[in-house]
């Protein structure tokens, strides 16, 4: 590729997030006649491709690997041909980060929802009441894939009174450590410059359940409807989604915005580390107890139970992140024998103490 395509394609890109360090991991394919270009949409083994010509139609077939987790998806930068009928991706750059979440198949499959992903915006709609826990599993699948995780509590018109809804910030602040919680109202256009000033920067992905208002949000920060949306139902405040594929679009103060449809189901997949992120003061608490391996339920000296005790750290916390922990060791259990093994290991672990212990009693009340 020539300096003059070269300045041509940095000048068109740049608004989707192409800069020098994408430009020089392209650098071999473009060597080879290929055209860089970012995924804004899938769609059946096809995808539209924004590359410095304009948007591409282009077939995925040469990236189909048996590994879900590596096919092609919205926010990937491409390697596409520069002709052809059809012209296909040839293949994608390596991924700087990558929202996964666990399929609801029996083979607990990854899948990847979107990818290059600089914050991840969490919308939890007002209208009805607050899931922490849900936050919570979005807020470690969010940390896992590397991008920062921003909360935004939407609807806030139905919240009139600011006492109230300094209530409910201060609920999920207590729930995301670490994550800014912010309150919008589309409808109002309240908010939406604080949040606006967050995403110019670069990619971000909205989250959430459907009716949570993603694509009112969308539309505001498009400043257009390009998204469309249902009115919200007067029995449960809950909005219908009809966002039905994942969509990358530039905003116009800046920054990339990938709207997705409602996520029925949020399984994790090997976050470990996201949700120690999320319950990171029960992680700070851990490194206190009397034992490293303290499990927190009924040992001695453990500091997390104290806490729990002393009212410093509420129950429904420990519960919620024993619940997360479970669930995700039993996801990389299935894909990964070491660690089934170690599963199988603390099982015998703890029998042994606790038959060690009831022997014991039963020693004493001879």
């Amino acid at each position: 590729m020539t300096s003059t395509s070269s300045t041509s394609t940095y000048s068109a890109l740049s608004s989707y997030g192409w800069d020098d360090n994408w430009a020089d991991a392209f650098a071999p394919h473009a060597a080879e006649g290929l055209l860089p270009g970012r995924v804004v949409r899938v769609d059946r083994g096809q995808c539209d491709v924004v590359t410095a010509d304009g948007v591409l139609r282009a077939d995925t077939a040469f990236v189909t690997p048996h590994d879900p987790l590596r096919v092609v998806c919205t926010g990937d930068w491409v390697a596409v041909e520069p002709a052809g009928n059809p012209r296909y991706v040839r293949t994608y750059l390596p991924r700087r980060t990558a929202f996964v979440r666990s399929t609801s198949s029996k083979r607990s499959e990854g899948q990847i929802l979107a990818a290059n992903v600089d914050h991840a915006i969490v919308a939890v709609s007002l209208a009805v009441e607050l899931d922490l826990a849900r936050i919570e599993r979005f807020l470690a699948l969010a940390w896992e894939s590397g991008a920062q995780p921003v909360v935004v509590l939407t609807k806030a018109d139905l919240v009139p009174d600011p006492v109230t809804l300094a209530y409910l910030v201060q609920d999920v602040e207590t729930a995301a450590p670490g994550v800014p919680v912010l309150s919008v109202s589309a409808e109002q256009g309240e908010g939406l410059d604080v949040l606006a000033a967050v995403v110019s920067g670069g990619t971000a992905v909205l989250l959430g359940q459907s009716g949570a208002g993603k694509s009112t949000l969308a539309n505001a920060l498009l400043g257009e409807d390009a998204m469309d949306v249902q009115a919200t139902r007067d029995v449960d405040g809950k909005g219908r989604h009809t966002t039905t594929t994942r969509n990358l679009l530039a905003l116009p103060g800046g920054g990339v915005l990938i709207d997705t449809p409602g996520l029925r189901g949020v399984g994790l997949f090997d976050a470990g580390s996201g949700v120690d992120q999320v319950f990171a003061e029960i992680a700070e608490l851990a490194e206190e107890c009397r034992f490293h391996d303290c499990a927190h339920e009924s040992e001695p000296g453990c500091a997390v139970l104290a806490a729990i005790d002393s009212g410093a750290l509420p129950e429904r916390r420990l519960e919620s992140y024993r619940k997360l922990m479970r669930e995700n060791q039993r996801i990389v259990a299935k894909t990964d024998a070491r660690v089934r093994a170690e599963i199988r290991k603390e099982w015998k672990r703890r029998g042994a103490i606790g038959k060690a212990a009831m022997e014991a009693k039963r020693g004493g009340l001879r």
